[in-house]
């Protein structure tokens, strides 16, 4: 397997400026030196993940996480250290050095025909839609007044016969494993490759970029046997919970909100009644991949599934999981019609517009979901429904927002304010008081084996002084500080490799240390250089530093001296005399440095 050097390693680091990395999955916003945001890797209301533009390095202070954008990659596309830096070099068009037989060339390579297999499909199929033999997919085209310049914006085909597309790629000059790759043709147990979409309608998928990573064929056959859809398999290139139907064309739309809506006719026949901001979720659940892919390209995501149950249920978990990633999501409220694409033929583009911008928020969908498992003119209904929607009151941080919900909830519902604060105030204080008593034991637990945080202070401030301020401390501090100082582990660690280093700049030690693949030492190094200690003069800082670790060697050695003493009866002995020469030395020494 090829190894990468340390030197490309940091080729590929310089090239992906880590704020706007991380921007792609975060919103950061900036504060003092740092940037600040919504953690990515755990639930969190208020922000506590930070990124250092000066130092480059990330790190959460509420789950600790944290490393450099090779770390961040890896840890947010939960992939290897390896595929992290592959995946930052592709970024940056950085041409990795590869052996002519490694697998990553081998994969690389196959990925590039993929793509030109399924670009040319996508031709081919579109192309054929315009064929007399494509009529039953014409009429349906008619059928849902779709319109040529919206066939031509999504590549909209129809695939024929039997096997016309293998034909067609094999005269194209494509070998069979690398159509087999695709999933467009399959090989049965007679040794005969079949075209997997046949007579269907087309619908190409893109990713972001535009390329043509899938498919999707609805059929058009009054066939109960046949599925309505079907689509490609995940493959080397395609995997469908990291890609939104549509991404390609809304991420060009000047509107700064996203309509998450399920089917691929829905974002196609808003698209061409004016709405150029639309995606489709491709027939899943929106995915926690999906989410942050909407975080990077809008302010607002607002969705709009179909009215069954089915529908609102998907409703509420992609609510959960936009939220959870710090996006404002809105729920589309639609009535008279199942779908939006219905929607939209049946009222049109003017009521559509509004039923967007009326829009509600979670908690509003959440109540409205709620009422409708009560009959509110029911007194024990009614006090069941207050129950419940107080439990989601409570979890609103935002005060003033919370009045708000409950003026809302009081005129629409007819109950008392005054009702409903007092429940949401009970609520609230009965989560409070339940995470005391939780949080008693664990604290007393951790006080047990935790070193005190003012040493564990101390020794990162060394290492930061090391890091960032190399060539005036490292001589007293070495000088005077050994790794058996340390308390924390990941600290000696780290001074250990500091030592070791024969870098001379602060630049290379901490290239020295970004190469470091722990990712408990990373996320360590990560809160170090993240935090501001507030130096003001770097000299009286390292002064202070040295000056503390000897007081308390010679602290420690003079307690050492006096319990020694304390065992020896004999006056006259020499080496009482010894000890406590040098303890009159060291009491004499300890007074100077006060």
């Amino acid at each position: 397997m090829i190894q990468y050097t340390d030197e490309l390693k940091e080729e590929i680091r310089s090239a992906n400026d880590i704020v706007d990395v991380v921007s792609q999955y975060v919103t950061l916003k900036r504060s003092g030196r740092n940037f600040f945001g919504l953690c990515p890797f755990h639930k969190e209301k208020s922000p506590s993940f930070s990124v250092s533009p000066d130092r480059q390095y990330f790190h959460c202070f509420g789950c600790h996480k944290g490393g450099d954008v090779f770390t961040f990659i890896s840890e947010i596309e939960r992939i290897s250290f390896k595929e992290a830096l592959e995946f930052l070099a592709e970024r940056a068009r950085i041409e990795l050095p590869v052996s002519q037989n490694s697998e990553f060339n081998k994969n690389q390579y196959l990925k590039d025909k993929m793509y030109k297999i399924n670009a040319e499909t996508a031709i081919f199929y579109h192309e054929r839609l315009y064929k007399p033999l494509a009529k039953i997919a014409q009429e349906y085209v008619k059928q849902r007044k779709l319109d040529n310049k919206t066939l031509k914006a999504f590549k909209i085909g129809y695939s024929g016969e039997y096997n016309e597309l293998y034909k067609n790629l094999k005269a194209k000059g494509f070998k069979d494993e690398e159509i087999l790759a695709t999933g467009l043709v399959n090989k049965n147990n007679n040794g005969e490759y079949i075209d997997r979409f046949r007579k269907r309608l087309m619908f190409p998928i893109m990713d972001v970029s535009g390329r043509v990573v899938a498919f999707g064929g609805r059929k058009l056959e009054n066939n109960e046997k046949l599925a309505k859809y079907i689509n490609s398999n995940e493959n080397l290139i395609y995997s469908k919970k990291k890609h939104l139907f549509a991404m390609n064309l809304a991420k060009q739309s000047t509107s700064k909100k996203i309509i998450l809506v399920e089917g691929y006719m829905d974002a196609i026949s808003l698209y061409q009644r004016g709405f150029d901001n639309v995606v489709a979720s491709l027939g899943t659940a929106l995915t926690e991949e999906q989410g942050r892919l909407l975080r990077k390209y809008c302010e607002q995501v607002i969705l709009s599934y179909d009215s069954d149950g089915a529908g609102q249920e998907a409703i509420m978990r992609g609510l959960s999981i936009l939220e959870n990633q710090g996006c404002d999501a809105r729920v589309l409220q639609m009535d008279g019609a199942k779908d939006p694409d219905e929607y939209v033929i049946k009222y049109g583009s003017g009521r559509f517009k509004l039923l967007i911008d009326n829009a509600i928020s979670l908690v509003e969908f959440k109540i409205k979901m709620i009422k409708n498992k009560y009959n509110i003119e029911n007194s024990s209904d009614k006090i069941r429904f207050l129950k419940e929607i107080t439990k989601i009151l409570s979890e609103v941080e935002n005060k003033i927002e919370r009045e708000i919900y409950i003026e809302k909830i009081s005129e629409n519902y007819n109950i008392s304010k005054e009702a409903i604060y007092a429940e949401v105030n009970k609520e609230v204080y009965d989560v409070k008081s339940s995470e005391k008593i939780l949080l008693r034991p664990i604290a007393k637990k951790e006080k047990q084996t935790e070193i005190n945080p003012i040493t564990i202070k101390r020794e990162n401030m060394v290492i930061y002084l090391l890091i960032n301020y190399f060539k005036e401390s490292y001589e007293p501090i070495v000088t005077n500080i050994s790794p058996d100082d340390f308390k924390l582990e990941q600290n000696k660690f780290i001074f250990e490799k500091i030592l070791n280093s024969t870098a001379e700049e602060s630049e290379k030690i901490v290239q020295s240390l970004a190469n470091i693949e722990d990712s408990e030492i990373q996320s360590h190094i990560s809160e170090i250089l993240v935090t501001d200690y507030e130096i003001s003069s770097v000299d009286k800082c390292i002064e202070d530093v040295v000056n503390t670790y000897n007081k308390e060697r010679l602290t420690n050695r003079k307690n050492e001296i006096v319990k020694q003493l304390e065992n020896i009866s004999d006056s006259t002995s020499e080496k009482k005399s010894e000890l406590e020469n040098e303890l009159n030395n060291i009491i004499i020494e300890l007074a100077k440095r006060k």
